[in-house]
């Protein structure tokens, strides 16, 4: 998988951007410099997150979140975000992503006879489809708790055992409270008249759900007239989203997939991309992906929590997306529990004989580390290193390792921890913290420890671009200058 062009005509900072990368190039390796501002950062997630977010439902809140203020000029129906270019292995694709107003979609299908004067046809029926399906399983959901707690209800009056009887009810009507499906009053109400207000209660949350599935299968109907049409154009819809806080969600965001990409194979083939894209970020970064209210907060005094709170509920729903934390012990732990059990795998599948994963793995690590080894526990719950001197072996914790050290042994787990492999690997100022020698030598790196990804990496470090051909090196306005001579790098 590798990324070919992105063009960007105006995001944020970043204004007639259009960069090109050569997949023959060996290693596929493409420094991104710029000065101070230039927007190399906001490139990079931009797209990372319309690759990685765009066919899943539960991500696509963060394509939202980056948009916030990207808005279509009053005199027009669409405007492009992104072009991007991708080679799968076979073929180059391009993915034109756009936002639009509801013309948009009524200037496609005005030719139509069946679409005339019909107000239904909104591209603001796929919000309201949405969210009509989440109403229906929330209440299914509340349908299956109250049949529970009539069956309950229905036990507990052919008991006679007034003790038993009390036992049996209180549990009904806490689970009931506590899901919020019955309020305070209905709470303290006695037994036989809190049994009638769940029947009725279980009776009209029936009616409530017959309406949302009528409902929902007249809106099924007008959208697939819509897709189609939104196919015979190449198009796929992602979602919708406001350009304000204060605004109504009436903006959309749609991809137009290139004439050589089947249509009916385009949300699988995209769903393919977005696992095979991935971002890496110094911690300290500010994300544009996150909500635009947290990031207000991030500026205000003491609310870096409601910040941080945000950025590790993003890292929990973004499998591509990692951050260069200071202490990778977890992920240390994580990568060798897995090793050890690959071996045990190995085991059972040749009656015996163990792999060497395990043994590699520490092998690799101890290279890594240069004069330094790992020291795992034999229960898995502590990790410290030797360090190899003179006097003997000096033991370490993590914390005595530095910021440089932290790092790149950060990134060689994360990379082997996930298989990172054919993929398309975005990594934003990966020399911070690294000695210029590192610098330099963290292009090594990344081709010995997967040598299939493409690497882009946003950076400001001459050590690192130098360590490629000149033309390996892209850049962005302000473009980089050499300090000594004000000759473009």
């Amino acid at each position: 998988m590798k990324l070919l062009q992105v063009q960007v005509p105006d995001f944020r900072v970043l204004k007639d951007v259009d960069i090109k990368f050569d997949r023959r190039f060996v290693p596929n390796i493409f420094p991104l410099g710029s000065l101070n501002g230039g927007g190399k950062s906001t490139l990079l997630q931009l797209v990372f997150v319309l690759l990685h977010c765009c066919t899943n439902p539960e991500r696509k809140v963060f394509i939202k979140n980056l948009l916030h203020g990207f808005t279509l000029n009053d005199d027009s129906s669409d405007r492009v975000l992104a072009i991007i270019n991708i080679w799968d292995g076979e073929k180059e694709v391009e993915i034109k992503f756009l936002v639009c107003h509801n013309t948009y979609i009524e200037n496609i299908l005005k030719q139509d006879h069946e679409y005339k004067n019909n107000e239904d046809w909104k591209l603001s029926n796929f919000e309201k489809l949405e969210n009509i399906t989440k109403n229906i399983y929330k209440t299914e959901q509340d349908i299956e708790q109250l049949e529970k707690a009539t069956n309950k209800l229905e036990i507990h009056e052919k008991l006679e055992n007034d003790d038993i009887k009390h036992r049996l009810f209180q549990p009904v009507v806490r689970e009931l409270f506590y899901n919020n499906i019955i309020s305070p009053r209905i709470r303290r109400l006695p037994v036989a008249d809190f049994k009638e207000e769940v029947e009725e209660m279980l009776d009209s949350y029936q009616l409530n759900l017959d309406e949302l599935s009528q409902e929902k299968e007249k809106i099924d109907i007008v959208l697939q007239k819509i897709s189609t049409y939104l196919h015979e154009k190449n198009i796929v819809y992602i979602c919708n989203y406001s350009s304000g806080i204060d605004t109504e969600k009436n903006e959309f965001v749609l991809c137009q997939i290139g004439d050589n990409l089947d249509i009916n194979k385009a949300e699988d083939w995209l769903d393919k991309i977005s696992n095979k894209i991935f971002l890496a970020a110094p911690i300290s970064q500010v994300f544009l992906f996150t909500s635009q209210t947290s990031r207000r907060l991030l500026f205000q005094q003491n609310s870096n929590r409601d910040y941080d709170s945000d950025l590790k509920l993003s890292k929990l729903k973004l499998p591509g997306f990692f951050t260069y934390d200071f202490a990778p012990v977890d992920l240390l732990i994580k990568v060798f529990t897995n090793a050890l059990e690959e071996d045990s795998r190995t085991a059972v599948e040749t009656e015996g004989k163990y792999g060497k994963r395990y043994e590699e793995l520490l092998d690799d690590l101890n290279l890594l580390l240069a004069n330094k080894k790992v020291n795992i526990s034999t229960d898995f719950s502590k990790i410290t290193f030797k360090l190899d001197t003179n006097d003997g072996n000096i033991e370490l914790y993590p914390e005595d390792l530095s910021h440089g050290e932290l790092k790149r042994l950060s990134i060689y787990l994360w990379l082997k921890y996930n298989k990172i492999e054919d993929a398309i690997v975005l990594m934003d100022e990966i020399e911070i913290g690294f000695h210029p020698d590192w610098q330099y030598e963290i292009i090594r790196d990344l081709e010995e420890w997967s040598s299939s990804n493409q690497y882009i990496l946003a950076t400001h470090s001459y050590q690192l671009c130098r360590a490629l051909t000149p033309a390996h090196v892209r850049e962005l306005e302000p473009k980089l200058i050499k300090s000594d001579n004000n000759i473009p790098l």
